[in-house]
């Protein structure tokens, strides 16, 4: 086959060696001495679509977007396929990252999905309004990883519907890239999530790229009494009427091993968007029995929960809270955390 007037061969001998030392640098985080032996093997097979696949890949990790195109570009330039490639999809994830929406209709298209306003009235250059359904992210994958829930916006791009602990960083509201192959699963046999009788849906979980678009939704944490769960529901409603969020943390949070949080894991009952879809904190080691399951069993009063709400509401949601009916309900030791 010729490629550029070129006869294609196998790749050398010194571009595998030179590929398979970059991907152990990768692993061990030294992206830079990685990037020197992957820009040798593409110079030593530039008709190698693996070449420029392969640095469009250490881009992305590099969250080096511009060069994650480009690179991206030249490898899809070389494909001998017309859709499936992986290589689109990276194209895409980079196109997404810098608001490049054409090229993130083309790379999707390209890809084999079928896209949204491509050749519609609202224009290539208008951003992507996809809306895929509910999928869960798994925040700070590398660090205190967390996974909740979210709205997927396009194949790149989940809003968080939870509130996250304030260990991951992250607010409700909050738009984050996230990286194309799950990581792990969740389930639910709720009537709301089920695709056909007895099959449970289930939902992918991805990993968190960076950050896409922050919130200025501040999160806070508060010790509230509800004497029963129809009160604690009637917080959540609240904040919700008011166009925020609250959250029981002590009912919707559980504690995950790293290796289960990325398997395929059963949820409540809930299709995938809802609060109580309970979302994880996941440790290095197993938490036990007790660590799989969100807070159960008999109503416990007292519950720590989280707050999307801003400074000039947030006192004023929960006193009227309170308010509607004060033998059953008390708030305490409100605190900003995120």
């Amino acid at each position: 086959m010729r490629i550029f007037g070129r006869v294609r061969q196998r790749p050398s001998t010194d571009w595998r060696l030179a590929t398979n030392r970059a991907f152990s640098l990768i692993d061990d985080g030294r992206y830079e001495d990685a990037g020197e032996l992957l820009t040798r093997a593409a110079d030593l097979e530039p008709w190698l679509a693996e070449s420029w696949f392969n640095l469009a890949l250490l881009h992305k990790f590099r969250h080096d977007w511009e060069a994650a195109r480009a690179a991206g570009l030249r490898a899809v330039a070389l494909l001998e396929k017309d859709a499936g490639a992986p290589d689109w999809w990276n194209v895409g994830i980079a196109a997404t990252a810098l608001q490049d929406w054409p090229l993130a209709r083309r790379a999707w298209q390209a890809y084999g999905l079928r896209v949204p306003g491509v050749g519609g009235p609202a224009g290539s250059g208008e951003p992507l309004d996809w809306h895929l359904g509910g999928a869960a992210v798994r925040l700070s994958p590398d660090g205190e990883a967390e996974v909740v829930w979210g709205r997927r916006l396009d194949p790149a791009r989940i809003e968080v519907l939870n509130i996250p602990l304030p260990s991951s960083g992250r607010r409700w509201g909050e738009v984050v890239l996230h990286d194309g192959v799950p990581r792990g699963e969740r389930t639910t046999t709720a009537p709301g999530g089920v695709p056909a009788a007895g099959r449970p849906a289930v939902y992918p979980v991805f990993d968190e790229i960076e950050l896409w678009a922050p919130s200025a939704v501040p999160t806070w944490v508060v010790l509230i009494e509800a004497a029963t769960e129809s009160d604690r529901d009637a917080l959540e409603r609240l904040a919700a009427d008011a166009g925020y969020a609250a959250e029981d943390w002590s009912s919707s949070v559980r504690l995950l091993c790293r290796a289960c949080s990325e398997s395929r894991m059963p949820t409540e009952e809930g299709d995938g968007l809802a609060v109580h879809d309970p979302h994880d904190h996941s440790v290095p080691g197993h938490p036990g029995p007790l660590g799989h399951t969100a807070a159960g069993g008999l109503w416990s009063p007292e519950r720590e929960c989280g707050i999307a709400a801003p400074r000039s509401l947030v006192r004023g949601l929960l006193d009227g809270w309170v308010a509607d009916s004060p033998d059953a309900r008390d708030w305490r030791d409100l605190e900003e955390v995120c």
